[in-house]
């Protein structure tokens, strides 16, 4: 069944470009990407006297979208975050051929109004501090790793201070990374339905409390999810079968087609697990 009204919002890091469709007439309109645009955003719908059930469709894009989505769900809109992949399918189905961010809003507001959607749920107050400490974290480290990767590379001929001056940073990172860390497992403790998602995951071998932390920022509320299966396949580790008759028969792999930084969050400890821990599949290729 057609929703005889859609939103399709198709998001950038500096600009939101909108189309709204109501029956077969369509209204576009762009926007900054900061908080000032997106409530003139919200101001601008209202203002189209769109009922709120009407479905607003962004793409999946990480913070970028992240931060409009909420504003939207906080005020009562319908809003449902998909995977670009859905996108692509349709606009393959649709014939189409044009690629501009206009054309692309188009596409999502028409894709709106056709597809089976479900509600996005913004994550909790505490889960978002969770996922900004631990993208915090992730970001000391990554510049430790390029540090030390520069202080292997610093010529034994270079001014010692340079050496220096990259130790010293080192040394700095070090003390943030720790003092973060603590950060979050205070931040996980001082919350009760974090702190118990945790030990549940500690749980299971080979995931500790960073891989735990890491999966809680991105995923948040498991509980919203209707089955493993609907987690697994939202984290992209379903496999993906190529059997088609009797010409084609490949070798199935994971799907990917999930969320890329909660299944890198499982991915060292699965990795660490499988090295330390004999296989114990009946399947000689799981």
């Amino acid at each position: 069944m057609m929703n005889e009204h859609a939103v399709g919002i198709d998001v950038s890091k500096k600009k939101l470009d909108i189309c709204v469709v109501s029956a077969n007439k369509t209204k576009t309109k762009v926007l900054k990407n900061t908080p000032a645009g997106h409530g003139e955003l919200e101001r601008w719908l209202r203002q189209l006297d769109l009922p709120k059930i009407t479905p607003v469709v962004l793409e999946a894009t990480g913070p970028y979208s992240e931060r409009v989505a909420i504003m939207l769900a906080d005020a009562g809109w319908a809003v449902s975050v998909v995977n670009p992949a859905r996108i692509t399918g349709f606009a393959q189905s649709e014939l189409n051929r044009n690629k501009t961010d206009k054309a692309d809003a188009k596409l999502i507001a028409r894709f709106a109004q056709k597809a089976e959607l479900q509600l996005w749920h913004p994550p909790s107050l505490a889960v978002r501090e969770l996922r900004a400490l631990v993208d915090r974290l992730q970001a000391l480290i990554d510049m430790r790793r390029q540090e030390l990767n520069r202080l292997e590379a610093i010529d034994q001929g270079s001014v010692i201070s340079v050496e220096d001056m990259v130790r010293e940073h080192i040394d700095w990172l070090n003390s943030e990374i720790k003092n973060v860390q603590s950060e979050i497992d205070d931040h996980i403790d001082g919350n009760p339905e974090l702190k118990h998602d945790a030990e549940l995951m500690e749980s299971i071998p080979g995931i500790g409390k960073r891989a735990s932390a890491q999966f809680l920022a991105y995923i948040g509320d498991v509980r919203r999810f209707k089955s493993a299966k609907a987690l697994a396949a939202f984290i992209g580790v379903t496999p993906r079968q190529k059997q088609s008759g009797t010409s084609l028969n490949g070798r199935s792999s994971l799907s990917r087609a999930g969320h890329t930084a909660a299944r890198k969050a499982l991915f060292m400890a699965g990795r660490l697990l499988s090295i330390t821990t004999p296989s114990s599949s009946p399947w000689p290729n799981a």
